[in-house]
């Protein structure tokens, strides 16, 4: 009791109790607040570690099973290194000692060929390469590599490859942007002998104004450093030619003009055609109704399409295209139901003879008659020619900007002689069409004049036939003076770029010169000046009217034209002839480049947009 109570009362005893207690309290915090610390080495990626029952510490080999030692403190993880390229049973191990065969499946699918034998390395940075073209390629979410399917499935075949993150993967792929967009930089600063369409940029704009597509055709160029631009080409909307006014403005502080502008703007044909069309198909006739109206109808239910066929294969018609409904808005689609449908003429027919509600629906004169199908022929063969057209002047992967002042005088003469017809209905098509025409390619100082360039700077037309085209679409008198101005135009230009390329030019001759001087050795140096003659050469020169009587253009156009073949490569000829003309062929280089339409972009764009 006594001792008890003096225990109590001893303030040493107290003193070292509270003590070990606090002690004991900062020991146990200390031991909560730290965290465990995770394996690093990457041996882990191959072992699992285990504890004993002794308290001991191993790590197992996840291939052949085998245990180790391998406390922190006694053993560390060179033993489970060193087992790890040594493992006969790791996946991966071989390759330490010898490659791979590998037959890789040819990828034309040539039967009778096995493949190509090749050897194969395991190559973690090969992988990783492969992974993110894979995202790319197949449109796949970064997410994608953090799936379990993925993961499980990448450790079956290579449990060696360690699964990057989305977010490694995310920088993975910016990284093979900025490479591509590098390449892609480098390309269009090279001078280059074909035709190339590339896709540099989709960007959101703000808003729809002329202002606001100007400044974002800007920036792109900026982020691309191009900054010599020589034709944009868009449709006609009115904030189209706001945006064209202000980038005219920007080009002109960067100092990089050709002919102030002149011909920056191209406005894309491919949508004049389409306007045209629509203003000569406002009135459609009685009889393109009927015809719409009855492929309606049998469109409508599976039954009556398949009843349908069975008329077709009972008349033996020979056709394998199907029955396609217009949309009103879409001039081609319109051509192409009208086209289709009346080879289908005694299939209609016989369809009717044996569907009777097939009059009931349309109405007693709403069926096609012998009358109507005429009509619809004629319609589909005036639409043809505008159909062909498009077609023609829509491609991308060959040139096509010598071709349009053909194809714009052509039609030109179509529609005089709709105009003169004796057909009312033509006739009134034919006015409507004409009038819009003449509002975009009647006024020549309304047009981009590269369009009659690109045909000059063909070797096969040059000015052979373009003043008769010119007298054909707006008279002699007219025509004539069109002409002469085109010509003083294109002359204009070449000055320009004589201007702007003739020392570039005389250098290259020069250093081509020095080539063959310093290549044949001493005989060039031996051979004798001839001071005298060429002082004789220089004097005749100059009483025929000067030194450089006849420019570059001047002989051009001298030379007999081209044979006109279907297989001329028009970009091959003057890749041949660019030594004979220089400064010409610079010309040809950047005109016939030139797009005319917009087509492919629009439709690309409509494309993504359903995606």
């Amino acid at each position: 009791m006594d001792s008890s109570s003096s225990g109590q009362n001893d303030p040493t005893n107290t003193t070292d109790s509270t003590q070990s207690e606090q002690e004991t309290a900062t020991s146990s915090k200390s031991k909560v607040k730290r965290k465990p610390v995770m394996p690093r080495s990457t041996v882990w990626d191959h072992f699992t570690k285990f504890k004993t029952d002794n308290g001991d510490t191993k790590g197992k080999c996840n291939y052949c099973n085998k245990e180790f030692c391998c406390d922190p403190k006694r053993n560390g993880t060179t033993a489970l290194r060193n087992h790890m390229n040594t493992c006969k049973k790791h996946p991966h191990a071989i390759e330490t000692r010898q490659a791979l065969l590998d037959l890789q499946p040819n990828s034309n699918n040539v039967e009778g060929e096995v493949g190509t034998l090749t050897t194969w390395k395991y190559d973690e940075n090969a992988i990783r390469e492969a992974l993110v073209s894979m995202i790319i390629i197949d449109e796949l979410t970064f997410k994608f590599v953090e799936g379990e399917g993925f993961r499980k499935f990448m450790r079956a075949i290579c449990p060696k490859f360690k699964i990057p993150s989305r977010w490694t993967i995310s920088r993975d792929c910016y990284l093979v942007y900025v490479e591509e967009r590098s390449k892609l930089k480098s390309y269009l600063k090279r001078n280059c002998q074909k035709l190339h369409k590339k896709i540099i940029n989709f960007c959101p704009i703000t808003s729809h104004k002329g202002d606001a597509i100007g400044r974002a055709i800007e920036t792109c160029l900026l982020e691309w450093g191009l900054d010599k631009i020589f034709t944009i080409t868009v449709d006609n909307a009115s904030s189209n030619d706001i945006a064209i006014s202000y980038l005219k403005k920007k080009l002109a502080n960067w100092g990089v003009t050709v002919s102030n502008s002149d011909y920056l703007h191209m406005r894309c044909m491919a949508h004049i055609v389409n306007l045209v069309v629509m203003d000569g198909l406002k009135d459609v006739g009685e009889s393109v109704l009927k015809v719409r109206n009855a492929v309606r109808y049998i469109r409508s239910s599976p039954a009556r399409l398949k009843k349908f066929k069975e008329c077709v294969e009972y008349e033996k018609i020979d056709g394998k295209s199907s029955l396609c409904l217009d949309v009103p808005t879409r001039w081609n689609s319109t051509y192409l139901m009208l086209n289709i449908a009346q080879k289908y003429e005694r299939a209609f027919e016989r369809y009717e003879s044996q569907e009777p509600m097939f009059r009931l629906e349309l109405g007693e004169n709403g069926v096609p008659d012998f009358h109507d199908w005429s009509e619809c022929r004629k319609m589909a063969e005036m639409l043809s020619h505008f159909y062909e057209l498009t077609l023609r002047i829509s491609g991308s992967r060959y040139i096509t900007s010598n071709m349009f002042f053909g194809e714009i005088s052509d039609l030109a003469f179509i529609l005089n002689q709709w105009v003169d017809s004796t057909n009312v209905e033509v006739k009134n098509m034919g006015d409507r069409m004409k009038k819009k025409f003449d509002k975009y390619w009647g006024d020549i100082d309304k047009m981009n004049k590269l369009i009659y360039f690109a045909t000059v700077l063909d070797p096969r037309d040059k000015f052979e036939y373009m003043e008769f085209q010119f007298c054909q679409m707006h008279g002699e008198e007219k025509g004539e003076q069109l002409f002469q101005k085109v010509k003083s135009s294109l002359i204009d230009l070449f000055n320009e770029y004589k201007k702007k390329y003739q020392t570039d030019c005389e250098q290259i001759s020069d250093n081509t010169s020095s080539q063959l001087s310093s290549g044949s050795g001493s005989i060039i140096s031996l051979k004798p000046k001839l001071y005298l003659k060429h002082h004789y050469k220089k004097q005749k020169l100059e009483k025929n009217g000067g030194l450089d009587s006849k420019t570059e253009l001047e002989v051009y156009l001298n030379e007999a034209i081209q044979e006109d073949k279907e297989d001329f490569d028009i970009l091959k000829w003057w890749k041949i002839n660019s030594e004979r003309f220089p400064i010409l062929g610079k010309m040809a280089r950047d005109i016939l480049a030139v797009q005319f339409q917009s087509l492919h972009q629009r439709m690309l764009l409509v494309i993504v947009g359903e995606y």
